[in-house]
Formats: C-alpha cells, sequence, structure tokens
C-alpha cells in the first residue's frame, strides 16, 4: 500500500516537474541526482555517453527558488542536485544509476568527504514510476553485494521534487576553472 502510494506521488510530480526535452528532441529524459557537491556530480555525469545536458540545482527541500547561501545555512531542506537529461536510446537509466553508485560513498549520511551538512545528502529524485522501481531494485542489490560490509546505504530514493537551477557560476563549474575534480 505504500509502495502504491509512493508510485501516485511519483507519478502526480512527474506531471508537474521540470522534465522538459533538450532542444525539442522528443526522446530525451530526465533524471535527478544527488551525491555531494554538486560540482563533482555535474562532471561525472557529463562525461557520460548519451547524456545531452545537466544542471545543477536545489531539490527536496521546502523553500522556493532558494539560493546557494540559502542552502548552505541547512535551513532550506535542499540538496545539491544535478538534472540530467539523457538519450535513452544511448544510455539507460540503470546504467546512469551505476554511475551514480560509482562515483560516491551512499553510506554516508549528510556527507560525501569533507562536506558535510544534509545539502550534501545521497538521494536519487524519481521522475516515474519505473525510476523508482528501478532505483530501489539497484540499490537493494547494492546493499545485498557485500561491497559496504556492515554499512548500510543511507542514500534516499523519493519521487522527484521541484528542482531549482543554481546560480549560473555554479554550472560546469570545473569545466570553467580547469579541473577534473573537485578535491584535487
Amino acid at each position: 500500500m505504500v509502495l502504491a502510494a509512493m508510485l501516485g506521488a511519483v507519478a502526480a510530480r512527474a506531471a508537474t516537474a521540470t522534465n522538459a526535452p533538450v532542444k525539442g528532441d522528443a526522446k530525451m529524459e530526465t533524471a535527478t541526482f544527488a551525491a555531494g557537491c554538486f560540482w563533482g556530480v555535474e562532471a561525472e555525469f557529463r562525461d557520460v555517453k548519451g547524456v545531452k545536458e545537466t544542471a545543477v540545482g536545489y531539490t527536496g527541500g521546502a523553500v522556493p527558488n532558494p539560493t546557494y547561501a540559502q542552502v548552505c545555512t541547512h535551513a532550506t531542506g535542499h540538496a545539491e542536485g544535478v538534472e540530467v537529461q539523457f538519450d535513452p536510446l544511448v544510455v539507460s537509466y540503470e546504467q546512469l544509476l551505476a554511475v551514480f553508485w560509482n562515483m560516491h560513498d551512499p553510506t554516508q549520511v549528510n556527507r560525501q568527504g569533507p562536506d558535510i551538512g544534509d545539502n550534501y545528502r545521497s538521494a536519487i529524485f524519481c521522475h516515474t514510476p519505473e525510476q523508482l522501481k528501478a532505483a530501489k531494485a539497484s540499490m537493494e542489490k547494492l546493499q545485498q553485494s557485500g561491497k559496504f560490509g556492515d554499512r548500510k546505504i543511507a542514500t534516499q530514493v523519493v519521487p522527484a521534487a521541484p528542482f531549482y537551477r543554481a546560480e549560473e557560476y555554479h554550472q560546469r563549474y570545473l569545466e570553467k576553472h580547469g579541473r577534473a575534480r573537485c578535491h584535487n
């Protein structure tokens, strides 16, 4: 019953989420992930063949149109997220999930590396019931793999919430600054 309610919530939110195709290409799909500092997450997804566009922003919180300064106060509930526009004929959602799981430590609660706070939490924001099912299945498979020993995966798997694009200076930040990683 809880799963049915969640699937209904995903479908309702998917209808209103920023799920617009890129430049008129009706085949594009949207995925949204949070895995720590959005600069590094964006850079990882930009390297995936089939990813057509990325945007960093804020999602999963209660404050509409937050600024970076507001999100950093930990009072908005937002995570630093990356919205990924991808061509499912080139890269599957399951392949994007594999990239997500490999780019960070999903057992850490509200942090990644030196970045600490709820805005750095690990989360998958699902735009469709199919994404929700795939995300939960991949998380369960990873947990059962034993890769993390006794540590439990802390990643939130939730319906997509409104995505608020971050300030322009955050978009492709590492690329603009000639860096490959956040913590070189």
